[in-house]
């Protein structure tokens, strides 16, 4: 279920970025397709990311930090993309994004579901 969860996290981010350029490009119908796309794959991210949860026998604050950070990146996803598409200034949220991406990065990879790189 982890390699399901982590494929689906970085599509998340690759289309992310396509859909940002697509939007920068001018490409609105093209963005709006991938968009779509993106809001498949977060439920994808969910639901492979509740049932680790659901696989843990005891789930500590970390696993349930992890999950509130993970969301919180999700939502700075369609902000991000809600406020590109109008022109408004979004450099408050790329700063967010950078550390919530950083600490769900952590948090993955150094609880024992994850794999041990840290």
């Amino acid at each position: 279920m982890t390699h399901a969860h982590i494929t689906a996290w970085l599509l998340a981010l690759i289309l992310f970025f396509v859909a940002l350029g697509l939007q920068k490009g001018g490409n609105a119908k093209g963005a709006k397709i991938v968009q779509m796309i993106l809001r498949v794959l977060y439920i994808l991210i969910l639901l492979t990311g509740i049932m680790m949860l659901f696989d843990l026998t005891t789930i500590s604050m970390l696993y349930i930090l992890k999950s509130a950070v993970g969301l919180w990146i999700i939502a700075l996803f369609e902000i991000i993309l809600a406020r590109t598409s109008r022109n408004e200034n979004a450099s408050v949220l790329w700063i967010q994004f950078a550390i919530a991406l950083v600490l769900v990065l952590y948090l993955g990879f150094s609880l024992p579901l994850g794999f041990d790189w840290f």
